[in-house]
């Protein structure tokens, strides 16, 4: 037995090393490669294949970073990345102008149509803290498939973590407070398949804003100290669509009292937890809705509100099943426009139209 296993061992590592022998090099994607402080993350992204990971160690860089190779993964391990004393243009910003995203991925996208000819693939971002970029903190154009985990995005004046025209979008455990517009934002995406779990949103207009979008779930996500905390939007006069086919579950969604002033952006708004904007089929179940009332004025306000969007559209189809929903102004509103919206077996308290409640 002892020779046997001798024998075994000595044709195993035979064997290893005439694989050894006849394997290829390493390819690119597989080398490991780190950004230090001081270094360009975009030099590395620049040199990298398809499919390399890129580690960026602790420190701050001073930056604009653009992605439009497959397979990318930027892995931060505790990276700062804010907006560099005098910004350059990249492939994200308007020709000639200075960038003002912090990390964009981007697609092949027709800019005078917003058709996508090739989107990015499986782009991943994690661990970045992303703070004072003049748009957004991190921003997709025409990806599919990009995930978004463990960021924190801080203070940016447009969008923390946003995607536009994109597919099968990931956001993942990441936190965003006091963007002006959106914590987290999934626009312009017939087909978004989007996927937003265990964010934490707060101090925006919307905790997370789905505008013109179509297909996704948002669960167990925190929002709260926003204007509105939740807000499904089919469509704006400038940009009309539709929005829709939303899952929202076992989210907290509280205290969203901030006000926003009427604006370019909208109306003004305070005091809303879920609004479903003239979108349609959507459900909104299991989710615990507290203390969302008013500061000022405001269009509507409510824990959950239904209510025809703004250029007409009447909402249609939304189901508000199984909610907790208690101590807002009021619990339930429904605008009593459209068709199909029903409210079942919810606990509150009060509605307007009356009754809500009661179903």
């Amino acid at each position: 037995m002892a020779r046997l296993t001798r024998h075994l061992i000595l044709v195993l590592s035979l064997v290893a090393l005439v694989l050894a022998a006849t394997a290829g090099p390493v390819s690119a994607h597989q080398a490991k490669v780190v950004v230090r402080p001081g270094e360009s993350i975009q030099a590395a992204i620049d040199a990298a294949e398809p499919g390399q990971t890129i580690t960026i160690l602790a420190g701050t860089y001073r930056e604009n970073v653009a992605i439009t190779k497959d397979g990318i993964t930027l892995r931060g391990r505790g990276a700062r990345l804010v907006p560099p004393a005098s910004p350059e243009p990249n492939v994200c910003s308007e020709p000639g102008q200075p960038a003002t995203i912090g990390i964009c991925v981007l697609g092949q996208v027709n800019f005078e149509t917003g058709e996508v000819l090739r989107p990015v693939e499986d782009v991943t971002i994690s661990g970045f803290k992303l703070r004072g970029f003049p748009d957004s903190g991190i921003l997709a154009l025409g990806a599919k498939d990009a995930t978004f985990r463990n960021n924190v995005a801080l203070d940016n004046d447009e969008y923390g973590i946003t995607a536009f025209v994109s597919t099968g979008t990931r956001m993942l455990f990441n936190r965003a407070s006091g963007a002006e517009e959106a914590g987290f934002y999934i626009g312009d995406s017939p087909q978004a398949d989007a996927r937003l779990v265990g964010n934490i949103a707060t101090d925006s207009r919307f905790g997370i804003l789905w505008r013109n979008a179509e297909g996704g779930l948002a669960v167990h996500n925190l929002v709260h100290g926003n204007c509105v905390g939740i807000m499904v939007l089919s469509g704006i006069p400038e940009l009309p669509g539709l929005a829709g086919r939303l899952s929202m579950h076992a989210n907290v969604i509280r205290a969203n009292n901030r006000p926003c002033e009427e604006s370019e952006e909208g109306p003004a708004l305070s005091g809303v937890g879920i609004a479903i904007v003239g979108a349609h089929d959507n459900r909104v179940t299991g989710n615990r809705i507290t203390g969302n009332v008013p500061s000022d004025e405001t269009e509507f306000s409510g824990g959950v509100a239904v209510v025809t969007d703004f250029v007409g559209t009447a909402p249609a189809n939304n189901l508000i099943q199984g909610n907790i929903v208690l101590r807002n102004d009021p619990d339930l509103f429904w605008d009593g426009t459209g068709s199909g919206n029903r409210f079942r077996h919810n606990r509150c308290e009060t509605s307007d139209p009356a009754g809500l409640c009661g179903h």
